[in-house]
């Protein structure tokens, strides 16, 4: 039995590493930073969603040793069991404020969170409407949740406003990336805000890439759009990422967050995150709030990037945020200029397929504020050495 199944799956991974689609884990030994040890080698790393810089700040590493002395390590069991924790509850608090919604509730992943959300809120009566290009984990809650899904054109709003006025579904649902994970390019909320109210229906927004960096206090997407908790009802971020811990929370009114609280199977079945996490993201919260000059240096290197990388002449997306994808073509040109640029010291992520569609395969650069203009010019540099690699 074992050895037919090996010999299925083998087939399988031989397919995908001839069509360059192979993945593997590379070990990093060094914490998140803009110069990283990875397979023992020391790279100038733009691959990380560390936008802020956060990750290895020692006052968060200090704030966690703390908890962790005075709270332990695991927090023993799932939330609603024994494992609520007084900095849980605090961090629960923090956000909901810093987002200006009455409530917030924390979930270990971002990919949990969403599958929680719309699994729990939709059923076969009803219906989802999501950007083509939504995360996976977006994606996957949608098909969880057995409601009629449909995904829309990326953000073409008449796509979407055609497919909500021929559903009959008893309740409807829109879902959208705040940032796109691949293209770094934000959705018009106000538009879809207008689209849901015209057409009595939610609005379900992932501010994963936005939360944090993005806003004149970096609360998100929303803040940046000057949306409100009533345009958007439904608001999920991690905190992985700009403010460099882990785990991510809902946001929304108080039914909503109860109704979670009782029903969002990966929130009622599953431990809870470590209170040394949400202790030190009580801190990293706070920098982001007091430091909004990490912020502006972060929007300087982008524009820093985006002049030089079109000066020579690459195709970058239509992206103002951190996330800045050089469209490259096939997945054998992006793993060529991706091995070119390793050769350099430098780490940037080829992005191929299923990850984004066929014929579009690019290198992801991620700026963060640890980065210097310096980092940029060698990066640029090594971009303009390998160009004929993309000609």
């Amino acid at each position: 039995m074992s050895s037919t199944l090996d010999h299925v799956l083998y087939q399988a991974l031989n397919e995908r590493r001839e069509r360059n689609l192979y993945r593997q884990c590379r070990v990093l030994s060094s914490p998140q930073g803009p110069q990283v040890e990875i397979n023992g080698r020391t790279m100038l790393s733009f691959c990380s969603n560390d936008y802020l810089g956060l990750a290895n700040d020692a006052r968060i590493i200090q704030r966690f040793k703390d908890a962790a002395d005075e709270m332990g390590v695991g927090s023993g069991a799932a939330h609603l069991v024994n494992g609520h924790n007084y900095y849980h509850q605090a961090l629960e608090e923090a956000l909901a404020e810093f987002t200006n919604r009455p409530r917030a509730l924390l979930f270990s992943t971002g990919y949990m969170a969403n599958m929680g959300v719309i699994a729990s809120v939709l059923n076969k009566q009803d219906a989802v409407f999501e950007d083509k290009w939504n995360h996976a984990s977006l994606i996957d809650g949608g098909l969880l949740s057995g409601a009629r899904f449909q995904r829309y054109l990326h953000k073409d709003l008449e796509n979407l406003n055609q497919r909500l006025l021929k559903t009959q579904a008893n309740q409807k649902m829109i879902v959208t990336d705040g940032v796109f994970s691949m293209d770094g390019d934000c959705a018009d909320l106000p538009r879809l805000a207008n689209t849901a109210k015209k057409h009595n229906a939610w609005l379900m927004v992932d501010d994963a890439h936005g939360f944090g960096v993005l806003g004149d206090n970096g609360a998100g997407l929303c803040e940046a759009q000057n949306v409100s908790g009533d345009d958007v009802p439904i608001l999920m971020a991690t905190l992985g990422k700009g403010l460099g811990t882990a785990g991510a929370f809902v946001a929304g009114s108080e039914a909503l967050i109860e109704y979670l609280t009782n029903f969002a199977r990966p929130y009622i079945y599953t431990t809870a995150m470590p209170a040394a996490v949400a202790a030190a993201t009580l801190t990293s919260l706070q920098i982001v709030k007091e430091d909004a000059e990490r912020r502006i240096h972060l929007q300087s290197l982008i524009s820093q990037f985006r002049q030089g990388a079109r000066q020579l002449g690459f195709e970058l997306m239509n992206s103002s945020t951190p996330i800045q994808p050089i469209i490259v073509g096939e997945a054998d040109q992006a793993l060529l200029m991706t091995e070119a640029l390793n050769k350099k010291g430098i780490h940037v992520a080829a992005i191929r397929p299923p990850t984004v569609p066929e014929g579009t395969s690019r290198l992801r650069v991620t700026l963060s504020a640890s980065h210097s203009e310096a980092h940029v010019n060698q990066l640029l540099q090594a971009l303009e050495d390998i160009q004929y690699l993309n000609q």
